[in-house]
């Protein structure tokens, strides 16, 4: 079904002002992709070429690149909001689909951990501010204010259809993009080089990444300590700043799907049905479930942070208790992953008894979020792949190389049927538009009394008022009715839903914030060698991460929309 506007009654060639509009369209596009490309890059080289000691590429030119990128983007935001509130025909539709209030909520909850990561990061450059560069204190409070007014700007102009300026919005938009995408990169890239750093120093193992810090990034050198971070309150900055970097990589990737759907909204012509969509029922939490899902959701949740927290003393402590803190973090990931698999299984069977119309209109923002679910996807299904060669064909055939393996080959299975049940539910119609088992014909015009079971041979009949007919109950008889039929189906879902977003919570906590049983366990690391092993993670981990909760907004949905 298309989404432009039909040109009415009369069959006349299309209106003139449109021609230009959607002429232009491809090209104004593929200017602004262009745009983005070419800082895109720039920003990727030199973030890259920052995170290796032999280059002469310092944090500092990072900074002062990303500085800039998100001034620009702050004074187009601006000049956004000015423009469409001075315009009243600016914004002639919205898109109901765009911005639903978890996205934005989860984008103001992450936004609120990047501010106080940026207090962190100030805080932690000026304790040393004699030997440091003015740009790595400048680059935090630039930081913050870009966040807050990108927030500002994605509450409340996410679902903007605007048509306005259509070239410079495009262009601006996927500027702001680009920007938040290098943040997330030098963010990434940062904690793996910390990460790497902490693992080879705990190890005493230096060959084990060439993604070691650099004496510009941290201020310290083999020889001499020209910048030393030796006092209790720096120490607090340095490791409190990292440990907020997953809610900066979520805030920058949040935003940035956001910033797409807007871009793919600008000069977009919508109907009444596509602006004004189906608005979500007003739920509560837990309300028509059975409460096995989040109950069991909850004890998962519960039981991985207790692992997670075990896992970590153990690893960071003697080397002798690697071996245990492994074997717990496998099992209760095997555990975890087989119930979700099962779950999501279970989700796509009920659906094959849902005769709920598949919604077949063009959405920008549930393509969006199908395509990133498969993209992130290939992160996590890389790593697994790479572990089952490793297992396979290595030598050890112990029970951490079995239950490595099991955990593979449970991720890619969890991760595939999560996709299907996830992708499926976007796609189906709001509960209200299940079919009835016996399509209820409106009576032809002219007709007083109908015998029902005649009615079922005539003829389709254009739609009419309602007629009162005397076998018709009152509307609160055809609810009881129809009901019943669906209601079973809705509390599973529900539950399934809750479960899973459960689980993908604990799922993302474990690898965000440190667990990296991919180099605590040798298996890999001596089959791959310990340069390519380390690239392969920490180029398909941030994918992994970002998938958990990309998965949870979109289990959000699926609660909500059951």
């Amino acid at each position: 079904m298309s989404e432009e506007l039909a040109p009415g009654p009369k069959e006349s060639p299309p209106a003139p002002p449109r021609g230009p509009r959607e002429v232009w369209k491809k090209g104004g596009r593929l200017l602004s992709v262009l745009l983005a490309v070419n800082v895109l890059l720039l920003a990727c080289t030199l973030i890259s070429g920052g995170a290796f000691n032999k280059v002469a590429v310092y944090d500092t030119d990072v900074f002062a690149l990303l500085t800039a990128m998100m001034l620009l983007a702050v004074l187009w935001i601006l000049f956004y909001l000015l423009r469409s509130a001075r315009c009243p025909d600016a914004l002639p539709y919205l898109d109901a689909h765009a911005g639903p209030i978890w996205l934005r909520g989860g984008l103001v909850l992450f936004g609120i951990c990047t501010l106080v990561m940026d207090v962190f990061k100030t805080g932690y450059y000026s304790s040393f501010f004699e030997c440091q560069s003015v740009i790595k204190i400048l680059h935090p409070l630039i930081q913050a204010v870009f966040v807050i007014v990108q927030t500002y700007f994605l509450w409340v102009s996410a679902k903007d259809c605007i048509h306005v300026h259509l070239d410079l919005t495009r262009c601006g938009l996927m500027f702001t993009l680009t920007t938040n995408l290098a943040i997330w990169m030098a963010a990434v890239v940062d904690e793996s080089v910390h990460q790497a750093h902490s693992y080879s120093s705990a190890h005493g193992n230096a060959s084990h990444t060439r993604l070691t810090s650099d004496p510009e990034r941290t201020g310290s050198t083999a020889g001499g300590d020209p910048c030393p971070c030796d006092t209790a309150i720096c120490q607090i900055f340095q490791q409190g700043y990292f440990y907020l970097y997953p809610f900066n990589i979520e805030y920058s990737l949040f935003a940035s799907t956001m910033l797409y759907v807007m871009w793919k909204n600008v000069g977009r012509l919508l109907t009444s049905s596509h602006g004004h969509g189906h608005a979500p029922p007003r739920v509560s939490l837990f309300r028509e479930t059975f409460f096995a899902g989040p109950v069991l959701g909850l004890i998962l949740f519960v039981v991985g942070l207790a692992v997670f927290i075990i896992y970590e003393v153990q690893v960071s402590g003697e080397g002798s208790r690697t071996q245990e803190a492994l074997v717990s973090y496998y099992s209760f990931n095997i555990v975890c992953l087989g119930l979700m698999t099962l779950v999501s299984l279970s989700g796509s069977v009920i659906y094959r008894f849902d005769r709920r119309a598949m919604d077949q209109h063009k959405n920008p923002t549930r393509t969006l979020d199908v395509g990133l679910l498969m993209g992130a996807a290939l992160g996590q299904y890389a790593i697994s792949y790479y572990s089952i060669v490793a297992v396979v064909v290595g030598t050890p055939r112990d029970l951490l190389g079995g239950l490595n393996l099991a955990h593979a080959l449970l991720m890619i299975a969890q991760h595939t049927f999560q996709n299907v049940f996830i992708i499926e539910s976007l796609h189906r119609g709001p509960p209200g538009e299940e079919p009835r088992e016996t399509p209820n014909k409106e009576p032809c015009q002219g007709l007083t009394f109908a015998n029902l079971d005649a009615l079922h041979a005539l003829p389709a009949c254009p739609s009419t008022p309602r007629l009162a007919s005397p076998l018709e109950g009152p509307p609160e008889a055809v609810t009881i009715i129809s009901t019943p039929r669906g209601h079973w189906r809705r509390r599973c879902l529900k539950d399934i839903s809750l479960f899973l977003l459960l689980c993908n919570v604990i799922l993302w906590i474990m690898p965000a914030f440190g667990a990296r049983p991919h180099f605590s366990n040798r298996v890999e690391v001596d089959f791959y060698g310990s340069s390519l092993w380390a690239a392969i993670v920490n180029i398909c981990l941030p994918f992994g991460i970002f998938y958990r909760m990309h998965a949870v907004s979109s289990l959000l949905e699926v609660y909500v929309l059951s």
